[in-house]
């Protein structure tokens, strides 16, 4: 009895699930632009942990001393120590000077910067600073520019910390661009210690940035260092902590989202309900038959419900496959969208069982009152209808 009406029973399958593709595909798309986005901060700017100072920058302790109490921790993969401040640039271009303000300069250490940060990585065009004369333009700036190329000459004016105007020239040794525009295409990057002279500043900081080789050990590493230096002002934070500003947002669209996906999920429980009854309509005969040679109603309840787990066993198993095969390929093809930053994409297992024994349960809940229906149909009116 079960075997007839194989179309209706696919269109139930397919309604599970197409329900749970919708949240997979859901889930690969905005979590793993959630995930790239913290991918890219801790990459680019905060690492995965940040220590500062909560007035102003570091003078408790020298950069040095930092950098090499952090490289003693296991789980530390190295450190490195950053300055920022903001300038204003000019550059002439065919007789014309052009010039561009507030423009966010950072100052790097050349080569412990690449050990912790994957800017470098963003200069698509020439190098990375390497001497105390050298800059890298994000391209946004350079187009802001009139068309900066490497091999240009800069003028930054920068306030230093007695109100003075420091001037100094650079050479463009770089350009960077980022996926997205996440890295630093609105800052220009030069050598630490030329902005420490520009500002006034000597021995002093502004961050430092620690890559860990476990991120998950972030807290753990932080708490260690807060409870080493109790006495001095330094805050420490975890990437989920420094760019909570930037996340917060973007987490109350991911659950928006999710719940839409779990909206998707009852509408296709829906569906079942309806090529459920529409089944019990079509079996009316069969109903009538067995009520006749003596089935009770509870074997008719189970029959349908029977039918219901078969619906959502096989829907669920479908839905994961198609699941499992879009998150499978947007993670091998690090899936991105017109230039935007690439997903990163994961396989949540604990997610994935949960959205399967979901579907399942809708799919059985939704074959209650049809199945229900069907022990309400009377032997004689049954056959009579036929």
């Amino acid at each position: 009895m079960l075997a007839n009406k194989r179309g209706s029973l696919l269109g139930a399958i397919m309604a599970v699930s197409i329900g749970i593709l919708v949240i997979h595909v859901n889930f690969v798309i905005f979590q793993g632009l959630y995930d790239a986005i913290i991918r890219d901060l801790s990459g680019y700017r905060f690492g995965d942990v940040l220590v500062t100072n909560r007035e102003d920058v570091i003078t408790e302790k020298s950069d040095v001393f930092l950098v090499n109490w952090f490289e003693r921790i296991p789980y530390v993969e190295a450190a490195a120590p950053r300055m920022s401040s903001s300038a204003s640039i000019n550059v002439t271009k065919s007789g014309k000077i052009i010039q561009d303000f507030q423009v966010p300069v950072v100052g790097v250490d050349p080569f412990q910067d690449t050990r912790v940060s994957t800017v470098h990585e963003t200069v698509s065009e020439g190098q990375y600073v390497f001497s105390r004369n050298s800059i890298v333009v994000g391209s946004i700036v350079a187009r802001d520019l009139g068309g900066v190329t490497v091999g240009d000459n800069l003028q930054l004016k920068i306030v230093n910390r007695h109100g003075e105007d420091a001037i100094k020239r650079f050479i463009v040794t770089g350009i960077a661009r980022s996926p997205g525009g996440q890295g630093f295409d609105s800052d220009v990057v030069i050598h630490i210690d030329t902005l420490r002279d520009m500002l006034d500043r000597n021995k002093e900081t502004g961050q430092i940035l620690v890559k860990l080789n476990d991120p998950t050990k972030a807290d753990e590493v932080k708490d260690l260092f807060l409870r080493s230096f109790p006495n001095d002002d330094f805050k420490a934070e975890t990437i989920e902590e420094s760019a909570e500003q930037t996340l917060s947002g973007f987490r109350s669209g991911i659950a928006m989202i999710n719940m839409i996906g779990y909206f998707g999920m009852m509408s296709s429980a829906f569906a079942v309900v309806t090529i459920q009854i529409m089944l019990v309509s079509s079996k009316t005969r069969e109903v009538g038959i067995m009520r006749a040679i003596g089935a009770k109603r509870k074997d008719i309840l189970i029959i349908f419900l029977f039918q219901g787990m078969i619906i959502g066993m096989v829907g669920a198993g479908v839905g994961t496959a198609f699941g499992l095969s879009h998150t499978f390929y947007a993670k091998e093809t690090k899936m991105s969208f017109q230039g935007s930053l690439p997903l990163q994409v994961s396989y949540d297992w604990s997610k994935i069982t949960q959205t399967a024994i979901m579907a399942f349960g809708l799919a059985v809940i939704a074959s209650i009152y049809p199945a229900f229906k069907a022990t309400k149909l009377q032997p004689v009116e049954a056959m009579r209808s036929v």
